[in-house]
């Protein structure tokens, strides 16, 4: 698998290095392009409800940190410890609560 680091315009071409390994941030249309399996998103629900269904499109799975699909009801909440088995490969955007939420739930999960 390749890591493809996707920021905001003015960031395009500057590099980040994870593990080792320097990679170049992208634009999200050449993130797009690329189709990867997954793409982790966390800039906000307008970027997200722009964003995220074109990843959707080329078959991409988004898990979104954002609050932008909390409240779809055609999307699913889910904390992974509690509800990730309600997941198929048809759920292309996934959506997760706020974090003080996970922890509780987490918690409480009998």
């Amino acid at each position: 698998s390749t890591l493809i680091p996707v920021a905001s315009e003015r960031s395009i071409g500057k590099e980040i290095t994870y593990q080792g390994n320097a990679y170049s941030i992208v634009s999200m249309q050449d993130a797009i392009d690329a189709k990867p399996d997954i793409a982790l998103f966390s800039a906000g629900g307008n970027t997200s409800l722009e964003w995220a269904p074109k990843f959707e499109a080329v078959g991409t799975t988004v898990i979104d940190n954002s609050s932008a699909w909390r409240m779809d009801h055609a999307k699913k909440l889910v904390v992974p410890e509690i509800n990730a088995n309600e997941l198929t490969s048809n759920d292309k955007i996934i959506a997760n609560p706020n974090c003080s939420t996970i922890q509780m739930v987490v918690a409480l999960a009998p």
